[in-house]
């Protein structure tokens, strides 16, 4: 005997009704000027100065490693003050595959942050273990185990650290082919590439994260995020996922930090594995840009560029002013600059959210004069 499937046209057209959307036109508005501002970093190295493009170099690694930072702590609940350690890792990673393999820089980076990943499984295996703030004090000492092991490499320069050859650097391939195109010297194209290098890790570190909070592993992230125990109870692995978001964090934090010492072609073990420089940094452009929105570190990096460009000549003034705006912010804007003014005014340019929309024409006493979204009373998810 066949079973049958109930088909009752109340059930079809209940189920016909609605679509979810997630993009508004203020997001389609917003990805138009944000492929526009793209083509214009991109094509800014014709114009601007050396300079102008060192800092813009240090803007975009920054803003890659708070876009990761924010993944991890706003939307995966992992709130670290370790992510040096990855820095650091793929720094090094990358001295030793320039040197001891003899890669070439650009194959280098990717397989810096690769191996950065591999590293982090059994880390995160330990780490994984604590809860709250100890697993915030835990990724603080993994880091630390990094930096002391690595103090011991001499071949990587021990404690005083080393720089990197001529010809890893000024002579490399992508270097010498930005020399030819744009008829510059060999230092003047070495900043140029890397300034590409380090405008495509951030847009893509931006495109990737806003693609997992959009996918139905973002949904079961969210879920976690707001109460770990009821997103166990519908069944979310809320361990592989964690585990997948710091492994992805690991993979892009290495890349960066083997960006940002190919650009500045020397390492030591205390500079690449500094907490001031790689996560209090990090962690004061998310905080007053916003937490778990995609949109806050942006913002926040833009601020605190130009409050490093303005105070950082105050000298261990400038770290307590940092402070001092930081505690401003948390006590005015708790939910941070963009974070409130999103919440205030519904602005979202990255939009995560799901919108349940009536069809046009759906209604059974006529058709419908616009659509009509049910917003998840959940925020920014579902």
């Amino acid at each position: 005997m066949m079973s049958t499937v109930s088909t009752h046209p109340s059930a079809q057209s209940s189920t016909a009704r609605y679509l979810v959307r997630t993009r508004t036109r203020l997001s389609a508005v917003a990805g138009g000027a944000g492929l526009l501002a793209v083509l214009v970093l991109a094509l800014l190295p014709l114009t601007a100065s050396r300079g102008l493009l060192q800092d813009l170099f240090y803007l975009f690694t920054m803003l890659a490693l708070a876009q990761c930072w924010n993944l991890l702590a706003g939307f995966a609940g992992l709130v670290s003050v370790g992510q040096q350690a990855y820095v650091g890792l793929g720094a090094y990673l990358l001295f030793a595959l320039c040197l001891w393999v003899g890669l070439s820089p650009l194959l280098a980076i990717p397989l810096a942050g690769l191996l950065c990943a591999v590293i982090a499984v059994p880390s995160a295996f330990i780490v994984f273990r604590l809860r709250g703030p100890y697993f915030a004090i835990g990724t603080w000492v993994l880091a630390e185990v990094f930096r002391l092991l690595l103090a011991q490499l001499r071949s990587l320069g021990g404690g005083t650290g080393m720089s990197l050859p001529r010809e890893v650097t000024n002579e490399a391939g992508f270097v010498a082919w930005t020399a030819e195109l744009l008829h510059v010297r060999a230092p003047v194209a070495r900043d140029i590439a890397s300034y590409w290098l380090a405008l495509g890790l951030a847009v893509l570190t931006i495109l990737l994260i806003y693609r997992l909070l959009r996918s139905r592993p973002g949904l079961a992230l969210a879920a976690i995020r707001d109460n770990q125990g009821a997103a166990l109870s519908v069944g979310v692995d809320a361990f592989r996922i964690k585990l997948w978001v710091y492994l992805a964090v690991a993979f892009v934090t290495g890349m960066t930090g083997a960006l940002v010492y190919l650009q500045k072609a020397r390492i030591s073990p205390d500079a690449a594995f500094s907490v001031l420089d790689w996560t209090a940094n990090v962690l004061f452009i998310v905080v007053i840009g916003g937490i778990g929105t995609i949109e806050g570190p942006i913002v926040g990096v833009i601020i605190f560029y130009l409050l490093q460009s303005q105070l950082a000549g105050l000298g261990s003034w400038y770290l307590l002013l940092l402070g001092l705006i930081a505690i401003a912010v948390m006590r005015l804007f708790p939910a941070g600059l963009w974070g409130s003014l999103a919440g205030r005014f519904d602005l979202h340019l990255f939009p995560i959210r799901r919108q349940l929309v009536l069809r046009v024409g759906s209604l059974e006493n006529g058709p419908a004069t616009g659509p009509s979204s049910h917003k998840n009373p959940g925020g920014n998810d579902d």
